[in-house]
């Protein structure tokens, strides 16, 4: 969380003093404009912290405009972090360099309400058919935080979402979810190449702030731990706090796939929720929380997963050169988006599988469950906390 024109190591103190003052009874913190049904909660209040700023005071992005890949291309670098969302035939980038100050975007695609969301605390990247219940959720920010997640409020109801997860914490959608869509996070190249007809954010958002910068300098280093104030619960220690995984969960079963492990194999094949599956890794997509300027900060790299079954074939895919994929049974070459950019399948889209690129402290506090895998079926950790 953060406020306008303050730095990241300015505003902690703010910070933490804000979670300090909170009492136990987090209902007793709020503004008299909620309307949330407080006496419903799946969780302890006391677990819901202040992060600063005070409702929709990191201002969402409800009306957003957005402009060509050519104006776009002007004011982003070409391995800058922008969140995608491919749905019929329209394509949408969301850079990071915007999200990062406005966490929420609600929007529509291809005529489906969706609302696009980023946590830089978390480095949860996350979209969701806003669709619920007979009617289109818009979402704002509380203010608040959860294991220093964003927790988010629809305006209709006012019920508290974990972002994480996309359940309804606290109010008349408790224990509730949201359907997530498929929203992986890659790099400007990636995007301009692949939709040369897509549309991106504009930063013509109607709020003054620096895009392109960031206010959480050096947040991400690997071993660094999450902020106590905000995240107040045990570290799993299987793998470093900061370390990128590739999060997928259904049906009380979840998986991370560590960034580290990723960038040496590039290609796993397995199978999760009952479908083959692939996960990838390709390099050249920057750190949105690194250097002050996005643009001067280091590779991090971007993934993707995706169904590799194709009507009655199940393909199996294997590393190539620069970024790229190949698959065996008929040698197409395919990109970390899951596209087809070469070979006799060339056009053709992979099914995605929803997943996240979040930071391990933040998948593990929700999913203790999670089996780590490094690389192949051998290489999985299934072992518990340290």
């Amino acid at each position: 969380m953060h406020r306008q024109g303050q730095t990241f190591r300015h505003i902690v103190p703010l910070l933490l003093a804000a979670s300090v003052i909170g009492c136990s009874d987090a209902a007793a913190q709020l503004d008299d404009d909620w309307r949330t049904d407080f006496s419903k909660h799946i969780v302890p209040l006391n677990e819901i912290v202040s992060g600063g700023p005070p409702k929709d005071g990191i201002p969402p992005i409800d009306n957003p405009k957005f402009v060509s890949v050519r104006d776009a291309d002007a004011w982003l670098d070409d391995d800058e972090p922008v969140i995608v969302v491919n749905l019929g035939q329209d394509a949408k980038a969301y850079p990071l360099q915007i999200l990062m100050w406005h966490e929420i975007v609600n929007d529509e695609i291809a005529g489906i309400p969706i609302t696009v969301t980023f946590c830089p605390l978390c480095n949860t990247a996350l979209s969701f058919d806003r669709r619920f219940d007979g009617q289109v959720l818009d979402f704002g920010t509380t203010g608040r935080l959860r294991y220093s997640d964003l927790v988010m409020y629809d305006r209709q109801t006012e019920t508290w979402w974990q972002q994480a997860t996309g359940q309804g914490l606290v109010g008349h959608y408790a224990g509730e979810r949201l359907e997530f869509i498929a929203s992986p996070l890659v790099s400007w190249e990636t995007f301009k190449r692949t939709h040369p007809k897509g549309r991106v954010l504009s930063r013509d958002t109607g709020h003054a702030r620096t895009y392109g910068s960031n206010p959480y300098v050096r947040y991400d280093e690997l071993n660094r731990d999450p902020y106590r104030s905000f995240f107040d619960a045990e570290v799993d220690r299987r793998l470093p706090a900061k370390e990128r995984v590739v999060a997928l969960s259904a049906d009380g079963n979840a998986r991370a796939y560590p960034f580290s492990a990723l960038s040496e194999v590039r290609v796993i094949n397995d199978r999760f929720d009952g479908r083959d599956i692939v996960v990838v890794w390709a390099p050249g997509t920057m750190s949105a929380l690194d250097a002050a300027e996005i643009r001067d900060s280091r590779d991090v790299g971007a993934s993707g997963v995706f169904n590799r079954r194709i009507g009655d074939r199940v393909l199996t895919f294997m590393r190539a050169d620069d970024g790229l994929f190949i698959d065996e049974q008929t040698g197409s070459t395919w990109n970390v988006l899951g596209m087809a950019v070469g070979g006799p399948l060339e056009g053709l889209q992979l099914e995605p599988v929803p997943h996240g690129n979040h930071f391990w402290f933040a998948w593990a506090v929700f999913k203790p469950e999670t089996e780590v895998i490094t690389g192949g079926k051998a290489g999985r950790q299934e072992d518990g906390k340290d």
